[in-house]
C-alpha cells in the first residue's frame, strides 16, 4: 500500500483524528501533481503539496477544519500567483477533508488493495463520500469545473511501486542504493561476495554465490527493471544474458563505456539475440547527458532516466484519471 494510506489507517484505529489534504486539480504550471497530498494533526504534518504559501494554506486550512466538528471536508481553489505570492501561475484545487474513525471503511479497503483502483470522493447535499471503485471508474469533474457544481473527483492509485533490481555493492551499488532509498521503487539489492569492499561495510544488500545472482535475475517478476553493475564483467555479461533472454523486463541498465557495448553485442549476437533485443539494452545506463562517471552522478543520472520511464509508462505510484 502507498505510505499515506498505511499512516492514515494506523492513525484512525489508534482513535486519532487528523485532516488530510489532497490535490484534486491542477491547471497551467503547479508547484506538486495530482494525488499530492499531506497528513495533518494538530501539532505536526507529514508529505508536501509544493511548500510556500500553498502550503501555508492547506495547512491552515486543514487545522480549522479540526477544530470544527460538524464539518468534515472543504474544496478550495487556490490561483498561484499575486494571492499567494507564488509565480507559477496556474491554479491547485485542494480538498481538505477529516480523517478519523469514520473513515476506517475505505481506508481499509484501500489498504487491501493489491491491483489499481480509483480512490473517488462524492460530493452530495454537501456531504463528502469517500469509494474505492474499479480503475475504469467514470473520468472525475476537472478543474474547470466551478466548485459549486463538482460532484466527483478522483484519482488512480497504484498499490504496487515499480520494482528495481540492482546487482553490485561497489562504489556505485552503494551509491545506487542510496539514491533509490526515498524514491517510489521497491528495490531488490543483490550482490555477490566479491563484490564486497571495504566501504561496503553494513551493506544491506543480499549476498548470493554467483550462480544464484543470475537464478534471482530469472526468478524475478515480469515487469522488473534491471540495472547491472557487478565487480566483474563476466558476471555483466551472464547477468545481462539472463535477463535479455527472459524478454519480459521493463528496462535494462548496464554500466559501461561505448567500447562495453560494442563487445558484449558482438557475444549477444554470438548467443542468438537480435537488433530488437539488443535495442532494448541501456549501455552506457542512465541520462545520456550526464558525462561524469562518480558514483554519485551515475546513481542520479539512472534514477532521472528511471523515474521519467515510469512516469511515462503509467508505472508510478500514481495516475489521474
Amino acid at each position: 500500500m502507498t505510505e499515506w494510506i498505511a499512516q492514515a489507517l494506523a492513525a484512525a484505529r489508534r482513535g486519532e483524528t487528523l485532516a488530510m489534504v489532497s490535490v484534486v486539480g491542477v491547471q497551467g504550471s503547479t508547484p506538486r501533481e495530482l494525488g499530492a497530498r499531506m497528513l495533518v494533526w494538530p501539532d505536526r504534518f507529514t508529505g508536501t503539496i509544493g511548500g510556500g504559501s500553498l502550503e501555508r494554506q492547506g495547512l491552515d486550512q486543514a487545522r480549522r477544519l479540526l477544530t470544527q466538528a460538524a464539518r468534515r471536508h472543504a474544496l478550495q481553489d487556490y490561483p498561484l500567483g499575486p494571492l499567494l505570492g507564488q509565480c507559477c501561475g496556474g491554479h491547485v484545487r485542494l480538498l481538505v477533508e477529516r480523517i478519523d474513525a469514520e473513515s476506517l471503511p475505505w481506508l481499509e479497503d484501500a489498504a487491501g488493495r493489491t491491483a489499481p483502483f480509483a480512490l473517488a470522493a462524492r460530493f452530495e447535499d454537501g456531504v463528502l463520500r469517500r469509494a474505492v471503485e474499479s480503475s475504469g471508474a467514470p473520468p472525475p469533474d476537472g478543474p474547470r469545473t466551478p466548485l459549486a457544481e463538482v460532484r466527483r473527483v478522483s484519482e488512480v492509485i497504484r498499490p504496487a511501486l515499480p520494482r528495481l533490481a540492482i546487482f553490485g555493492a561497489g562504489h556505485v551499488g552503494q551509491a545506487v542504493a542510496r539514491a533509490f532509498a526515498p524514491l517510489p521503487f521497491h528495490l531488490d539489492w543483490l550482490a555477490s561476495r566479491e563484490d564486497l569492499r571495504p566501504e561496503a561495510g553494513g551493506t544491506r544488500a543480499e549476498i548470493l554465490p554467483e550462480d544464484e545472482l543470475e537464478d534471482a535475475a530469472l526468478a524475478a517478476p515480469a515487469g522488473t527493471l534491471f540495472a547491472v553493475f557487478t565487480h566483474s564483467h563476466d558476471l555483466d555479461y551472464r547477468l545481462t544474458r539472463a535477463i535479455l533472454g527472459r524478454g519480459d523486463f521493463a528496462y535494462l541498465g548496464l554500466i559501461g563505456s561505448a567500447t562495453k557495448r560494442v563487445r558484449f553485442e558482438k557475444r549477444l549476437r554470438a548467443d542468438g539475440f537480435g537488433d530488437a533485443d539488443l535495442a532494448r539494452l541501456a549501455c552506457p545506463l542512465g541520462v545520456p547527458d550526464l558525462k561524469s562517471k562518480a558514483p554519485a552522478v551515475i546513481a542520479v543520472s539512472l534514477a532521472a532516466q528511471l523515474l521519467r520511464l515510469t512516469q511515462d509508462d503509467g508505472l508510478s505510484g500514481i495516475d489521474a484519471t
